[in-house]
């Protein structure tokens, strides 16, 4: 294909990304599984990238777990919305990000909603008043978190005090990328490159150094899925999904798991603990098993945050194999202090995998 082919067909997958004044909706899950991410992402667009983004406490739970598991009807989810929203307008914006790929979803689905169907945006205008006295705006821009580190990813490599490359043998990082399904599978228009090449991943890791792994569950679902893990019955598919990703993943020797989901990154860390306690398996050659990362997470380490900041050390995989591979400065005897050094009590170390 000529160049000029390619750049017109490649400019179908690209979405819009508001360029500053976003409204933040954070997540519920990502508070308590990787609570040093969602800091460090608006450390990073603060401090680093001096846009202005408000970090609103009077937002609530986009309900989308809920919804999933039929919890709630689509009633309350699209009026927990547009409350939302009409949050965003009352503080004079019109960009909205969402933390949580399943609220990108649930806002995604909602907009769609109302689009195709007038009469439920004219309703959820009237339960919004009836219950609040508010009204919403709809947002001029909706983007996952993501989408922002990756709009900015260049401006983010200036500033990086670390590449993805291996210190020791100067070879660039090996790295798999998973997409959150809530991404880019729902609507596949909404993501950077769509759901068949979605690029959002790709472009933070080679834009600071690593390589891309290409594998053949690349794109499998992390098991993950609301019904798999909450009604504990399922949860031998949950973990069943993961494994099959790893399995596929091991052969390439990778570095490091990038996620953008905080259900992905979590059970993708977690499940490996529980299949070496369960099989006696790790995925590396030396026991620690393969680190997950979310996005924020590796921008702060590029950038040179101490990596306990960043929260790393709630990790089930250690990541301390990776940050001496990368190089990173760090003091091990801080992994489990609090700022005032106060020791914090050490987990109990796991059986099989190393920690």
């Amino acid at each position: 294909m000529i160049p000029e082919g390619k750049k017109k067909l490649w400019a179908k997958y690209q979405k819009e990304i508001a360029e500053d004044y976003y409204y933040y909706a954070r997540s519920c899950i990502r508070q308590n599984f990787f609570p040093g991410s969602e800091s460090t992402f608006l450390r990073i667009l603060k401090g680093e990238l001096g846009k202005s983004i408000l970090d609103d406490p009077r937002h609530t739970t986009c309900t989308g777990i809920a919804y999933h598991t039929d919890l709630v009807p689509i009633e309350t989810t699209m009026t927990v919305v547009a409350r939302q929203f009409a949050l965003m307008h009352e503080a004079g914006l019109e960009n909205y990000v969402a933390s949580c790929v399943t609220s990108f979803g649930i806002y995604t689905e909602i907009l769609d909603l109302w689009h195709h169907n007038p009469e439920m945006e004219e309703k959820a205008h009237e339960l919004l008043y009836k219950a609040t006295k508010r009204e919403f705006i709809k947002p001029k821009n909706l983007v996952h978190t993501s989408d922002i580190i990756y709009k900015f990813r260049e401006e983010i490599a200036q500033k990086s005090k670390y590449r993805l490359i291996n210190k020791e043998t100067g070879e660039p990082l090996k790295v798999v990328e998973h997409i959150g399904c809530h991404y880019a599978k729902m609507f596949p228009h909404k993501g950077v490159g769509g759901a068949e090449y979605p690029h959002v991943l790709v472009g933070m890791i080679e834009s600071w150094g690593g390589d891309v792994v290409d594998y053949p569950e690349r794109r499998h679902c992390c098991g993950f899925g609301f019904r798999q893990y909450l009604v504990k019955a399922n949860r031998g598919y949950s973990v069943s999904a993961s494994k099959k990703k790893f399995e596929s993943m091991a052969p390439y020797k990778p570095d490091f798991i990038l996620s953008n989901c905080p259900g992905c990154a979590y059970f993708l860390d977690r499940w490996q603990y529980v299949i070496a306690d369960m099989e006696g398996t790790t995925y590396d050659d030396k026991g620690y098993g393969i680190p997950s990362l979310t996005y924020e997470e590796l921008a702060g380490l590029v950038l040179g945050y101490d990596p306990w900041d960043l929260g790393l050390q709630l990790h089930q995989v250690n990541v301390e194999p990776l940050l001496k591979k990368i190089g990173v400065e760090y003091d091990p005897d801080a992994k489990f202090s609090s700022k005032d050094g106060k020791d914090l009590g050490k987990p109990e170390k796991p059986e099989v995998l190393k920690y």
